[in-house]
């Protein structure tokens, strides 16, 4: 651990579990890179992740988005691109740009969405777009025959989360920039989002534990309201 870290933990009461306007004050102090950091939730789920119907996945609209403007790709049919474009689309690919992502491999965009017409064909570039959690899906709401309506939602700040392998989920809620408000009514709203999403074969405590963090700051407990 380097001694910038060193020094940055002794901030922080590492028994405590702080108010989330405390905890969002901490974060923001504990944040002393010269780039504007993003600040993270972390979730550590009471879940089996080994179980299916135990995942977790599922979206939250971020009032206030996320401080990173998204690329994003629509993969639509003829009849769908000039809704695609209007609402914002970064990409608009058909059949023939599937087969090259295919064959290539290249990828220039950070989320994908598209019609149920065009996931039959989109099979052909699942072993790239997979492993990058970048196959649209209908669960994370980025496949829907209304073009226009996922498009202008990721836009504005929607985003995807699902749970990882241990059990635990992980959000950008926004940047160090953001006020104090608009830090929390993020993390309010993908709070709000995670406590529906508790499979109905979960037992025990679900949400164990919570934590704010920046990009290269220390981790900050937060209470579960």
């Amino acid at each position: 651990m380097g001694k910038r870290m060193q020094e940055l933990k002794t901030k922080v009461d590492k028994k405590k579990i702080y108010a989330l306007s405390e905890a969002i004050q901490l974060v923001k102090a504990t944040s002393t890179v010269k780039f504007d950091a993003s600040v993270e939730v972390h979730a550590r789920l009471g879940i089996d992740p080994k179980k299916s119907d135990q995942q977790i996945r599922a979206t939250a609209a971020l009032p206030h988005g996320t401080g990173k403007t998204k690329t994003v790709a629509a993969f639509v049919g003829p009849n769908d691109e000039k809704s695609a474009k209007q609402a914002g689309a970064d990409f608009i690919f058909g059949e023939e740009d599937i087969k090259k992502i295919k064959d290539t491999g290249k990828i220039e965009f950070d989320i994908a969405v598209a019609t149920p017409e065009m996931m039959p064909k989109m099979a052909v570039a699942a072993r790239v777009l997979g492993p990058k959690g970048l196959m649209p899906n209908p669960k994370t709401g980025t496949v829907d025959a209304n073009v226009e309506k996922m498009i202008r939602e990721l836009k504005k700040g929607k985003v995807a989360f699902k749970n990882d392998d241990t059990s635990n989920v992980h959000l950008s809620i926004g940047k160090v920039s953001f006020s104090d408000a608009q830090l929390a009514e993020n993390f309010t709203a993908f709070l709000d989002v995670l406590k529906k999403a508790k499979p109905t074969t979960a037992k025990g405590t679900y949400i164990k534990h919570l934590f704010l963090t920046t990009s290269m700051g220390p981790s900050i407990r937060v209470e579960i309201a």
